[in-house]
């Protein structure tokens, strides 16, 4: 039995509602497609799962609608570009303005199952100098994409999708069939529970990747999560979007930098970059290029190989409501 035009309703109101996702009209399928697992276990058609939902508004049914109809397409070092950006211009020009600090702090918002906020990872393990260390704070809505995060463990088919040789046997090791994040990159990062809509888990945050999220969203919720990064972006940070995503035309507090074939938003009125000065680092593992012949060169060093230092622990209450589409 087809989803009705009245259920379909309901469950785009409901999504909404909860987690600012716009299903608009077009996407019956794909709503159909998701909720009919869930029907089934439940024993019910499609519209009879929708009319059960009506009568028990806070059934944890809700919540596994919510999540099912969440987006979770990710991969190692998506795109490589924003990757190759971080590590070649935007990474040196931040560590040199924290050289004082000691601690950088990444905010992976929209984390998935973990393949993001773990290549920030692997980046900052490589790249960081040895005397400043780094916590990533990996957000998302779904709680059943947040356990597979924090378990760290991802299928032959999992790391073939991006991940470059040379990282899978540093940072992984073989456990049966699958492969597990080595531990000081798992005690990096922290995963939590959270809603683009609610208050952002508390900065400031030198990097924020916030990619291929906001193409989800009506423009006012763009503005209005954009606005919310900003409060918690340092003045010198920095933004990344998804390839398809920008700021332009939604929010005014933002510039946008070209950096070879991608781009990058800085707080509006950051100063210009700095070029670092020093020894160009021993190695560093390559990623995997997207239409390039590599990483671009680099025109700023970090010093030798670092031991990154775990991350603090978590102190951020886990709201009762999640984050958005990854």
């Amino acid at each position: 039995m087809s989803l009705s035009a009245e259920s379909f309703a309901f469950v785009a109101d409901l999504v909404r509602r909860r987690s600012a996702i716009q299903l608009t009209p077009g996407k019956e399928y794909l709503v159909e497609s998701r909720l009919l697992p869930l029907a089934r276990e439940a024993g019910l058609d499609v519209d009879g799962y929708v009319a059960m939902l009506r009568t028990q508004p806070a059934s944890p049914a809700v919540t596994d609608v919510i999540e099912a109809m969440t987006t979770n397409e990710t991969s190692w070092f998506r795109d490589g570009a924003p990757y190759q950006a971080l590590r070649g211009t935007e990474l040196p020009r931040i560590v040199d303005a924290r050289r004082g600090v000691g601690r950088l702090r990444i905010w992976s918002a929209a984390c998935s199952t973990g393949q993001e906020p773990y290549s920030l990872a692997m980046c900052l393990h490589e790249d960081l100098p040895a005397a400043m260390s780094a916590e990533i704070v990996a957000t998302d809505l779904s709680e059943q994409v947040l356990s597979r995060a924090r378990a760290g463990r991802y299928s032959q088919l999992e790391v073939n999708r991006g991940m470059p040789a040379q990282m899978l046997v540093q940072h992984l090791r073989r456990v049966g069939t699958e492969w597990e994040i080595a531990e000081n990159l798992r005690r990096m990062i922290s995963f939590r529970a959270h809603n683009l809509l609610d208050t952002p888990p508390p900065g400031p945050y030198d990097i924020v990747f916030l990619r291929n999220v906001l193409i989800y969203f009506d423009p006012p919720t763009k503005r209005a999560i954009l606005d919310r990064v900003l409060r918690v972006l340092r003045p010198d940070g920095v933004l990344f979007l998804g390839a398809a995503e920008t700021t332009l035309g939604v929010h005014d507090g933002y510039e946008r930098v070209t950096i070879d074939r991608t781009s990058v938003y800085r707080p509006a009125g950051a100063s210009a970059v700095t070029p670092l000065t020093g020894a160009v680092p021993a190695q560093r593992t390559a990623l995997p290029a997207t239409g390039t012949d590599g990483l671009a060169a680099r025109t700023a060093a970090l010093g030798a190989r670092p031991v990154v230092a775990p991350a603090r622990p978590a102190t951020y209450p886990v709201p009762l409501s999640g984050g958005t589409a990854r």
